[in-house]
């Protein structure tokens, strides 16, 4: 048997609930005992609500007496929030992926994206790739780095010095703190 609720991955409500018998919570919260499924639903009826299935693996399952509508609603609401929440996370680290031998123009265009987004109270992680054969000359790609630190100097700070792993070198630079 295939409901809706199922697929949707929502709860069970109403005459959904197969139980014989569920533990009963009212709508403030407060406990109403073990009732038999018809008791209950009744008991929602006169209050006006849903008779909502939370925990169908309890002994006896328990259902609680609220606005099913409502609940969704709000439940959808505090998801959108934590993705909010959690996008805000992402966005505060910017990506500025440099070469052993980077040309000056494309250099200070990076520095300068760098220093916006820096003073914005973001960090920033700087890396550099080594290709072939400059992966022999790794203390070029540490001078990269380190020039490009202190082209940020009156803005931002290194926050973890130059690491090599792998063929990439990676260099995080922070905010600098406010006095």
């Amino acid at each position: 048997m295939s409901s809706i609720a199922s697929k949707n991955k929502d709860l069970f409500i109403n005459e959904q609930i197969r139980a014989k018998e569920v533990m009963v919570i009212g709508p403030n919260g407060e406990q109403l005992g073990v009732k038999p499924i018809n008791d209950a639903l009744t008991l929602a009826s006169y209050a006006g609500f849903d008779l909502v299935l939370m925990n169908p693996k309890g002994k006896p399952p328990v259902c609680k007496i609220m606005d099913y509508n409502r609940f969704k609603y709000e439940n959808k609401k505090k998801q959108k929030e934590n993705l909010k929440k959690q996008r805000e996370a992402n966005l505060d680290i910017k990506e500025y992926r440099l070469s052993v031998n980077i040309d000056v123009h494309d250099f200070n265009t990076r520095v300068n994206n760098a220093k916006k987004y820096l003073a914005k109270g973001h960090k920033v992680k700087v890396s550099v790739r080594f290709k072939g054969r400059e992966l022999v000359h790794t203390h070029l790609g540490k001078d990269v780095l380190l020039k490009f630190a202190s082209s940020l100097e009156e803005v931002g700070q290194i926050e973890m010095q130059p690491k090599l792993d792998g063929r990439f070198m990676t260099m995080m630079l922070a905010p600098l703190k406010e006095k």
